[in-house]
């Protein structure tokens, strides 16, 4: 791919203009693929954080994080992503039961739809600004508003058309933001969950999409060409209409209207 992360980068601030950074993830199958300068949360910061927590320094604070199993805090993120064993108790549905599903069998059929990958296969995950990048991404992933999602909607719709499909549960949204696309090599549309809100600083206003790194030309292309034709962020209002007045407001016109003199 020609396109560069950081060219990439600066493209998606040009037409998008997010607020946080768009960020470059990578799933590592060691640790000697951690870049220079990466922050492991457990040496560098004294604490384990979830994966979506490494999301917010990432894109608020411009931090390179390197996650692993001694990093990660949350139980259903090293479930989903193979940072620890799966186990039954996760795949009968107890850690859904009572919270989000009304018995643990509704809970294991929620479990089972989660996006997950095999125990071991990818001991670290990598998240960073994506014009920082230092390795080729695998997936690329982006906070924003409706309307900011919708462009990037439109834009992995431009050359093919159709629709996107995407899953959603309100639960362990870092393995939508991240596994869905690296598995399936499909654009995602996110919402994020109580975790991403609660640890992660995803707020009320904001939804996410991300993408394989593989699409981003395309993505990309799709952008460029429907600002062309229009289709752009910040939507533009349409103001080019004569607005009508409260009774009083019409009645001065009247009046200047009744003294002004004959042409």
């Amino acid at each position: 791919m020609n396109l560069t992360p950081a060219t990439l980068a600066r493209e998606l601030e040009q037409y998008l203009r997010p607020q946080t950074f768009p960020l470059a993830i990578n799933l590592l199958t060691s640790a000697e693929q951690i870049p220079e300068g990466a922050r492991r949360p457990q040496p560098a910061l004294g604490v384990r954080i979830t994966i979506c927590q490494g999301v917010g320094m990432a894109r608020r604070y411009g931090w390179t994080i390197a996650i692993g199993r001694d990093d990660c805090s949350c139980p259903l993120a090293k479930s989903a992503f193979g940072l620890a064993p799966l186990l039954p108790f996760f795949e009968e549905g107890h850690t859904c039961a009572g919270m989000f599903t009304a018995t643990p069998e509704a809970g294991a059929r929620t479990e089972a739809a989660t996006p997950r990958l095999p125990y071991g296969a990818y001991p670290y995950v990598l998240i960073g600004p994506l014009a920082k990048a230092k390795l080729s991404p695998d997936v690329v992933l982006l906070y924003g508003n409706s309307a900011q999602v919708m462009r990037l909607v439109q834009g992995a719709l431009w050359r093919e058309g159709g629709r996107l499909t995407s899953g959603f549960s309100g639960r362990i949204d870092c393995a939508d933001e991240i596994i869905a696309p690296f598995e399936t090599g499909e654009p995602q549309v996110i919402l994020p969950c109580n975790g991403d809100r609660i640890f992660g600083g995803a707020t009320d206003e904001e939804m996410a999409f991300s993408f394989p790194y593989a699409r981003a030309e395309e993505i990309l292309a799709g952008l460029t060409e429907t600002h062309k034709h229009g289709v752009r962020y910040p939507v533009p209002n349409f103001l080019r209409f004569e607005a009508s007045f409260p009774p009083s407001y019409e009645q001065l016109e009247r009046l200047w209207n009744a003294d002004a003199p004959e042409s």
